[in-house]
């Protein structure tokens, strides 16, 4: 009877499978977006995300614990489509306008590179204009018409449309 090299198969995969569950790294390797306190701060610049409206963002890095967290999804597009960005991204995530308020954004995660997003709008988040994000192109344009601007999905946002200047370059009252 040839159990032996069977039972030796069985026992590697199952030993193999122990150690990868051990290392957190398991064949569902899901990441989920962390919610914001009222001690979450921007890594960019330190401010404190619950004292601002507007949509807000993170970003999940591979080897990284903790994601980074934004006060406005300007910040996210600003790193993530830089050329110089190596860090393997695990998951982005922004909050869905369609189902969160603009004043007090909570919860509301969705997948970044699945959300529309209105560039061009005359709402202003933690840092000026922003790039409010919605799960549905319907939200987008429904925001859009109201408070103006252009509505893109992900993989159209440019880095020229997430700068973080805040229009002062272009302010001629200086």
């Amino acid at each position: 009877m040839k159990v032996a090299p069977l039972v030796t198969h069985t026992v590697v995969l199952l030993l193999v499978a122990s150690l990868m569950a051990a290392c957190g790294k398991t064949a569902d390797n899901t990441v989920t977006p962390v919610e914001i306190t009222k001690d979450s701060y921007c890594s960019l610049d330190g401010m404190l995300l619950g004292d601002y409206p507007g949509p807000k963002a993170q970003i999940h890095y591979a080897g990284q614990p903790e994601p980074e967290l934004f006060c406005d999804t300007t910040e996210m597009f600003s790193l993530l489509l830089k050329p110089e960005q190596a860090r393997k991204v695990t998951a982005a995530y922004v909050q869905d306008l369609d189902k969160t308020s603009w004043d007090t954004p909570k919860g509301a995660w969705t997948d970044a590179k699945t959300a529309f997003y209105v560039v061009g709008s005359k709402k202003r988040g933690a840092m000026g204009p922003t790039i409010p994000s919605f799960g549905t192109r319907e939200g987008a344009q429904k925001f859009a018409d109201s408070e103006g601007g252009k509505v893109y999905p992900f993989a159209e946002i440019t880095p020229d449309m997430a700068r973080l200047d805040g229009g002062a370059l272009q302010d001629q009252r200086m």
